[in-house]
């Protein structure tokens, strides 16, 4: 699979912004869908525990960025056939697809509030640094220090 990434390094037919043009107006935007039954429920959970301002929203999809002038964002889209994966992995049962990552300063805090806002702390923890939780939906991610 060794491909070479060619010249500029980048997806080609995107545009590679310098930051000097307004966020709304670039063409670089990249982020990460997460598929769920229930797009309200996901959406404000994830902006509440991020502090990210939903952008726009409707019954369908949700979008939420960073107020830092980036161009990274989450989004939530409906998927009505939505099975929750399983975690930990276990055989003939839904797997994750991915889970996001996200450091902390404070794992007990940050594992606290994520559980005050709806998240599942699993039994099955695999590192003494990291949390694996559940979001409403069961997407996994982590909590790390």
């Amino acid at each position: 699979m060794g491909t070479s990434l060619g010249q500029g390094g980048f997806v080609r037919g995107r545009e590679q912004s310098d930051g000097g043009v307004d966020r709304w107006s670039r063409s670089d935007w990249w982020g990460v869908v997460l598929d769920a039954p229930d797009v309200a429920v996901l959406a404000s959970f994830w902006s509440t525990l991020l502090g990210w301002p939903i952008s726009s929203q409707d019954e369908h999809g949700a979008a939420m960025a960073p107020d830092d002038n980036g161009v990274a964002y989450l989004s939530i889209q409906l998927e009505e056939q939505y099975v929750r994966p399983t975690w930990p992995a276990q055989p003939s049962k839904q797997q994750m697809s991915l889970h996001l990552d996200f450091e902390v300063v404070d794992l007990e805090a940050a594992v606290a509030h994520a559980i005050e806002l709806g998240a599942e702390l699993p039994d099955f923890q695999p590192q003494e640094n990291v949390r694996v939780l559940l979001d409403p939906a069961g997407h996994p991610f982590c909590l790390y220090t």
